[in-house]
């Protein structure tokens, strides 16, 4: 996706760059879109899972640090993501992947409210993560990845509500 538009990606390509034999494509994917988003689902849960994994603060709902760090190293891939429209793709599953994990990680921190709350906010700030990425984006990711997961957690616990 650096060298050419995703839609000029033919499978004939992928597999040439992957060094698989066609059937052996077909047996795993259904076409190019297909590899693109499993990829990005492997990518998605990896980082959803990021904070359980490395026994984080509960405090923390998502890896907001390390994922503005990640967009930041590979802004490259991200303005290529962005001009094949793919990022609307990225986007929309990360909201699901990162919802599931805010709403995890809020039953870890022992806060207590209905199940349907917590689901409702949880997407409420997964929406909201994913809008504070566009906004560093377009600002030219200036502001410094930590202050941007500081900001992103301050926002979000001054808006949990509880009963």
């Amino acid at each position: 996706m650096l060298e050419k538009p995703f839609e000029e990606i033919t499978v004939q390509q992928v597999l040439d760059r992957a060094g698989v034999g066609r059937s052996t494509f077909y047996a795993h994917y259904r076409d190019k879109d297909d590899l693109f988003l499993s990829d990005v689902e492997d990518f998605l849960e990896y980082c959803s899972a990021a904070l359980t994994r490395k026994g984080a603060n509960t405090k923390r709902l998502l890896p907001v640090q390390e994922f503005f760090t990640h967009v930041r190293d590979a802004r490259e891939f991200y303005a290529a993501l962005v001009r094949s429209g793919k990022v609307n793709d990225v986007q929309a599953l990360g909201l699901g992947f990162f919802a599931r994990s805010i709403e995890e990680r809020l039953k870890m921190t022992g806060v207590e409210m209905e199940a349907s709350q917590r689901s409702a906010q949880a997407c409420a700030l997964a929406g909201s993560f994913f809008s504070l990425l566009n906004w560093w984006v377009d600002k030219g990711m200036k502001t410094d990845p930590k202050e941007m997961d500081a900001l992103f957690h301050r926002m979000a616990w001054n808006g949990l509500t509880v009963r």
